[in-house]
């Protein structure tokens, strides 16, 4: 039997979404790579809700049997309002994963997590067989951290520790992300604090370091990943 939930039926994207047009066109296209038995990780933002809805009209037209694995709580409540089956890594690994990002330097190293759900995201890439990562022109950058800084998820009594370690790999500036409608910080989709942590440089072992520190739950720089970018216009 199903709940009818009002508040899961008339769910609605909280923010505006920019460049929507642009956006779209690469949702259908990610759409269009669904087949029949598909089992896909869902990233979060945007972009992958677009992706999301043009999937799962895709599945009601054409009566696919497609399960979605979404990274966050918001895109798992968007696959119950859009009756987009989902599932867990526990039963399946993905065949595919769509996701956006923040930054993408010429390596195709990346910047992600300003949803708060970085740990998720990476567990999904390092599982699924082909990763697409959707971003528009303005996220490619020259060298990573040049427009947004590193978040790292970090176990809360952790915090002094961490803050000393990553001083001395070199951040020039750490701060804790706050939240917005509630106050206090932000609360990570495993029950953590997010740091927002500034590099004058990010170096190809960086990753790794960060996440050596005890009391890292993960880092956002996705470095060494085979990702394959796919551009959604901005005209």
């Amino acid at each position: 039997m199903n709940w009818n939930s009002n508040l899961i039926n008339n769910l609605e994207w909280a923010d505006k979404i920019i460049n929507i047009e642009g956006k779209q066109k690469v949702a259908a296209e990610i759409a269009a790579k669904v087949k029949d038995g598909d089992i896909i990780g869902v990233g979060s933002g945007s972009t992958s809700y677009l992706a999301l809805v043009a999937i799962a009209q895709r599945v009601k037209d054409e009566k696919l049997n497609v399960k979605a694995i979404p990274t966050s709580v918001e895109l798992s409540m968007f696959c119950a309002k859009l009756g987009l089956p989902v599932t867990t890594l526990y039963e399946y690994k993905p065949d595919w994963l769509f996701d956006g990002a923040d930054e993408v330097d010429p390596d195709k190293s990346l910047i992600k997590g300003r949803g708060g759900a970085m740990f998720k995201e990476k567990l999904l890439i390092s599982s699924s067989e082909v990763s697409y990562i959707i971003v528009d022109e303005s996220k490619m950058v020259d060298k990573l951290g040049s427009k947004f800084p590193v978040p790292i998820e970090v176990f809360p009594q952790a915090l002094p520790y961490v803050e000393k370690e990553l001083k001395s790999l070199g951040a020039i500036e750490i701060a804790i992300r706050p939240a917005k409608g509630k106050d206090g910080p932000i609360i990570s989709e495993n029950g953590n604090l997010v740091l927002d942590c500034k590099f004058d440089e990010i170096g190809k072992s960086f990753e790794r370091d960060i996440k050596s520190i005890t009391g890292v739950i993960e880092s956002g720089l996705f470095i060494g990943f085979d990702v394959n970018i796919i551009m959604a216009s901005n005209s």
